[in-house]
């Protein structure tokens, strides 16, 4: 018998990693550029609607209370339902609510739909935490891992350049529009991406969970390792309460004031 842990290993580093660094990698510059767009927007929101400091402030502050909370509750259902699921739910979302944003036609609306945005934007990272052990555990994959971050930062100046040349021809509203383009381009990518294996086999579904580790085998052009799919000894899942422990407490607090 083997794990899913040992298959992985076994099945090494290949074609498929590389797919599934770019497409995962891309949702950063999908959430990159949604979340510094309000950098950009901001100025011209200020003249349109005539703000304050403070309500200008709120928008920003509200786009990461809607990523905090559905966070927690898109994490939640993933467990539940699974990571493909509520990651294309995340990006049909964020999509969704962007290009409404263009639309909003008042100040509270704006910060209403940012806030969903932030929300549907937070549950990017259910796939990409995923199937993040899925290249590490795979040793000659670990530089891949820090080249991750350049998606961020490429989405960040893609933004930016996007807004010095949009903003002052054809207006913010147009420059949402565009923005949320990536996010959708990725929708089609999806088919792409398999539910994880690790998953599939901790809810019982091992026939789901092999089939996709056949896949990636195949794609890799090497064999699976031989015997049977086991499925991992149940474990007590973890608890917030178990943060606090006194064990615990130090790292965790070090850790929150550091985020």
């Amino acid at each position: 018998t083997f794990t899913v842990e040992e298959a992985v290993e076994t099945i090494g580093f290949g074609r498929f990693h590389i797919m599934l660094f770019l497409i995962m990698g891309s949702t950063g510059v999908a959430e990159a550029m949604e979340i510094m767009l309000i950098a950009v927007v901001s100025p011209l929101i200020r003249c349109e609607w005539q703000l304050q400091d403070w309500q200008v402030a709120l928008v920003t502050t509200m786009v990461f209370f809607g990523y905090m909370v559905f966070s927690i509750v898109l994490g939640l259902l993933a467990d539940r339902y699974g990571r493909w699921k509520i990651l294309l739910l995340s990006f049909l979302w964020a999509a969704y609510f962007s290009l409404l944003t263009s639309f909003a036609p008042s100040y509270i609306w704006f910060v209403f739909l940012r806030a969903m945005v932030g929300g549907g934007v937070s549950g990017h990272a259910q796939g990409r935490e995923e199937n993040k052990p899925v290249t590490v555990m795979c040793s000659c994959s670990k530089p891949f891992l820090s080249l991750g971050k350049v998606f961020w930062l490429a989405g960040s100046l893609l933004i930016i350049g996007l807004a010095s040349v949009v903003n002052p021809a054809i207006g913010w509203r147009w420059l949402i529009r565009i923005a949320s383009i990536p996010g959708i381009l990725l929708i089609l990518a999806f088919k792409f991406i398999p539910e994880s294996a690790r998953y599939n086999v901790s809810t019982g579904n091992t026939g789901a969970a092999l089939a996709t580790l056949q896949r990636i085998a195949r794609m890799n052009g090497v064999a699976m390792p031989e015997g049977q799919l086991r499925e991992p000894a149940k474990e007590r899942r973890g608890r917030f309460k178990d943060l606090i422990h006194p064990k615990y407490l130090r790292t965790t607090l070090q850790i929150w004031i550091i985020w």
